[in-house]
């Protein structure tokens, strides 16, 4: 049997970003899965073209989505997210309901308090409207070039935009931004767990939506735990490293690291 790996995706990007890892890690001997948020639609453009799906959709909702979606395979697995995605991956690690997990870029957990300017200018077309917090929102071209696609070409980005950019709902960058001054928020994660599977963060040193310096701040918010937690940088690439040309570089050291633990 093989072992299952769940792929999961973040915000403003469609599920089918994951095919070029599934049928890597498929060739490596493990069963990949990518599937996506509540409301997502099976392509890019079917999605595009409701966004109203989304709307208001949130942390745990997704989280749990995952966690239903994880009841049919019969043991807990490993669980790769990318930037929201991320977020997921810890608290489902943090739960025990997954093996280990490879949290890309992962949007801050709470207690991580490093706003840069840079992530802030990313969230702005989601957070400069409060009433957004129940709407989904869709970035330009531009904004996308900026939040993701900066260390590329522009072409390149553009191109990634045509191909994998979706609407998002707003909720979850609201929930993460009052965090730290929310009890019980959705961000939570327990990072003093020392009970929980090997859990690798990977940071992008030119990435604009989730800087290096916020996936350190949580690196180090797991200190206070015994279990296994890696941090691994990649300093040329920006947010959309998980997906664009260079993904190769990321999927083989998450494989590397997986084989290094037994997994």
């Amino acid at each position: 049997m093989k072992r299952p790996v769940v792929f999961i995706h973040g915000l403003w990007i469609h599920s089918t970003s994951w095919a070029p890892w599934q049928e890597h890690f498929s060739r490596e001997g493990y069963d990949g899965l990518a599937p996506g948020w509540p409301g997502d639609a099976p392509t890019p453009a079917a999605t595009r073209s409701d966004p109203a799906r989304m709307a208001d959709v949130g942390v745990d909702r997704i989280t749990d989505a995952y966690t239903e979606a994880f009841a049919g395979l019969g043991v807990p697995p490993i669980v790769i997210g990318h930037s929201f995605g991320g977020l997921i991956a810890q608290k489902l690690l943090e739960r025990g309901q997954a093996a280990a997990a490879v949290a890309i870029s992962p949007a801050p957990i709470k207690g991580v308090r490093v706003v840069p300017w840079s992530q802030l200018r990313s969230s702005f077309p989601a957070l400069s409207n409060p009433l957004n917090k129940r709407r989904t929102v869709t970035l330009t071209e531009r904004q996308f070039f900026y939040g993701f696609g900066n260390a590329l070409l522009r072409a390149e980005s553009d191109q990634l935009y045509q191909r994998v950019a979706i609407p998002g709902p707003a909720r979850p960058l609201f929930e993460v931004s009052s965090a730290n001054l929310t009890p019980n928020a959705p961000s939570t994660v327990d990072t003093r767990r020392s009970d929980r599977g090997p859990l690798l963060l990977v940071a992008a040193g030119k990435d604009h939506t989730v800087p290096a310096v916020v996936v350190k701040a949580a690196h180090r918010l797991y200190s206070a735990s015994s279990a296994d937690t890696e941090l691994v940088e990649f300093p040329e690439r920006g947010h959309s490293a998980a997906f664009d040309k260079g993904w190769r570089a990321l999927a083989d050291a998450a494989l590397d690291w997986l084989a290094r633990r037994g997994l």
